[in-house]
């Protein structure tokens, strides 16, 4: 599958001996991730521990475009893209290895004020 270089683009990518990817960095439209399969005393696959506590959040120009590329290349669609009470558009996927990513498109300007009476409207 080739990717949309607008959306997604490698940077750059370093192995291990192993063939494993000992650093690797990405940017999704324009924010720059630093990604490894790293194993050992530190880190872990979540798939190795049984899931994962963190997710990350990633704002997008078009959450919309990125869900499909992203479940395209293999990742499992959580939660489709869907408005949300705090003005942001959001999908939730989880890549191969079991991280777990909130992708965000801002779509409305809200107060606090509003954020938090939406909220309490929907009992949060």
């Amino acid at each position: 599958m080739s990717v949309d270089s607008t959306v997604c683009r490698a940077h750059h990518r370093l192995n291990a001996p192993d063939g494993k990817v000992l650093h690797a960095e990405i940017s999704i439209q324009g924010s720059t991730l630093m990604l490894g399969d790293a194993e050992g005393p530190a880190f872990a696959a979540p798939t190795s521990i049984g899931g994962t506590t963190v997710a990350l959040h990633v704002f997008v120009k078009d959450v919309d475009a990125l869900a499909r590329q992203a479940t395209t290349a293999g990742a499992e669609l959580l939660q489709p893209p869907t408005d949300q009470f705090h003005g942001d558009r959001t999908a939730i996927l989880r890549d191969p290895y079991g991280h777990v990513w909130v992708f965000l498109t801002h779509v409305e300007d809200l107060t606090p004020d509003e954020i938090a009476r939406r909220a309490q409207a929907l009992g949060r």
